[in-house]
Order: structure tokens, then C-alpha cells, then sequence
């Protein structure tokens, strides 16, 4: 008997903004499929995320290789123990670049532990103040960390004009409603179409449709009804689904504010 066939991914009217993904996991061959479907499918641009030092300089490339590829410069807290005063400053420089939008993925993982905790922290900080110095926003990763998130937070918020994303929200609802007071967004993933991931949406339910960002953290975090398979850009339409479902709006409103935020935060000026 052959598997039941999976539903075709829906294509809306209101172009999407992929928010976080990591376009770098990609052979060149992938890369031209994947910006082919997602076109397809609505999928306007697509903001690739940087992790450590040693993919900064392709990612950067990458927003050289197609118009609709936008990219970020940052060390992910898996790498903390890499950060130093030459990454930094190439950090900083790269921000000048009108492709790169902000800085990230940047912030804390105490569940992974990959880092030493201390050096996790200075280093989160450290970027931080590049963000304050320079005037961009920051793309931020936060697990089982809420606490010294929000501590270190409330050291930078007040100067951190453009403010930035929680992304792959999965923290309490204590630490959503702080970000959200501070005027941070929220980003959302296939996470929120997961059978087990009541507190996703919860916090969901909880964020104003003025701060909710759509992403799908490709290759990772592949929503129903593909899980299972690599994730790309191109399925979400699926996590907007879930999202307009879970606050209960149209979808095509959803898309229009969720459109309207990732100008706002990324491409402000541009």
C-alpha cells in the first residue's frame, strides 16, 4: 500500500519573508532548487544566518549569489569559545555591507552546554554592544537560559535602538512577555505545528500580530506535514497556517503583519 501523498504546500497572496535560515548547509545544486520552490510559493526573500567564524565569509557570499538572499554576521553561543577581537571586528566591519542586516545568531544555550556558560555571556554581551555601537538589530538564540537572557537584556535594551528577534521562541511565557515589553519580536518555526509544543503556542497566543516574524531555521525544525525532511524555506506556508489558526486570524492577514514586521526590523532604510 503506498503512504497517503502529503498535502502541496499552499501559495497565499501576501509574499513571505523567511526570517532565519542557514542556507550555507546547501550544495549549489540545492541552493538553485530550493530558491526556485520557494519562489514558487510566495517565499519573497530569505535572510541566511551566520553561526561562527568560520561561515561568515560564505555567508556573506551567499547574498552575492541572488537579489532575494540577505544574510546576518554573528557567533552562535555553540561557538562562543571561537569569538575574539579579530572576529569582532570583522563583526563590525561587515555591517557596512548594505546586504548583511543585522547581527546574530547571538545569545545563550545552556542546554546544549557546548560552550563554557561564562564565555557564552561575555561573549552574547560583547555583540550586544557591537549592535548598540553600530545601530542594528540582533537575531538572538535563547535555551533553558530565560534568566541570564533577560539579565543581560536589561543591561542593553534602553540602548539597543533597533532592538532585534527572539527567534525560535521556546522559552516561558515570563521571559515572551519581557522581550515583547521591550519591543523585541518573536520568531516562530515549524515548532509551532508540533503535536507536543503546547507552550510554543501559548506563547503565540500571547505575542501582538505586530511582533510575530515567520522563519524556519532550515535545514532544522521541519513542520507538519514534512516532518521528517530536511526543512527549507519553501514550508512556510504550513508555520503561517499554524500561526493564523493559533491567533485566529485570516492568514492573509497574519501574512500581511508578519510582511510589514520583517521590513521593519531588517530592511529599515533599504
Amino acid at each position: 500500500m503506498s503512504k497517503k501523498k502529503r498535502r502541496e504546500i499552499p501559495h497565499f497572496d501576501t509574499p513571505i519573508i523567511e526570517t532565519h535560515c542557514h542556507l550555507d548547509y546547501l550544495d549549489e545544486e540545492q541552493l538553485a532548487s530550493t530558491l526556485a520552490k520557494s519562489a514558487e510559493v510566495g517565499i519573497e526573500r530569505i535572510i541566511t544566518i551566520a553561526v561562527s567564524p568560520g561561515n561568515l565569509d560564505r555567508i556573506r557570499a551567499l547574498t552575492r549569489q541572488a537579489p532575494n538572499i540577505w544574510g546576518t554576521q554573528g557567533v552562535h553561543p555553540h561557538e562562543a569559545e571561537s569569538y575574539n577581537p579579530e572576529v569582532d571586528t570583522v563583526i563590525r566591519q561587515r555591517m557596512a555591507d548594505e546586504r548583511i542586516l543585522a547581527i546574530g545568531e547571538i545569545g545563550l544555550d545552556y542546554y546544549y552546554d557546548h560552550a563554557d556558560r561564562s564565555v557564552q555571556r561575555s561573549v552574547f554581551e560583547q555583540q550586544l554592544q557591537a549592535a548598540v555601537d553600530l545601530n542594528m538589530p540582533v537575531v538572538i538564540h535563547t535555551r533553558d537560559a530565560d534568566k541570564d537572557t533577560r539579565d543581560i537584556l536589561q543591561n542593553f535594551s534602553g540602548t539597543l535602538s533597533r532592538k532585534g528577534v527572539i527567534h525560535s521562541f521556546t522559552s516561558g511565557l515570563a521571559l515572551a512577555e519581557y522581550c515583547l515589553a521591550e519591543g523585541f519580536m518573536l520568531g516562530f518555526n515549524g515548532i509551532t505545528t508540533f503535536n507536543q509544543a503546547d507552550n510554543v503556542r501559548e506563547v503565540v497566543a500571547a505575542t501582538p500580530l505586530q511582533q510575530i516574524l515567520l522563519e524556519t531555521d532550515a535545514p532544522y525544525l521541519t513542520p507538519a506535514p514534512y516532518r521528517g525532511k530536511p526543512n527549507s524555506p519553501y514550508y512556510l506556508p504550513f508555520i503561517a497556517e499554524k500561526v493564523a489558526q493559533v491567533k485566529q486570524v485570516d492568514i492573509e492577514d497574519l501574512l500581511r503583519q508578519a510582511y510589514q514586521n520583517s521590513l521593519a526590523l531588517f530592511f529599515e532604510g533599504q
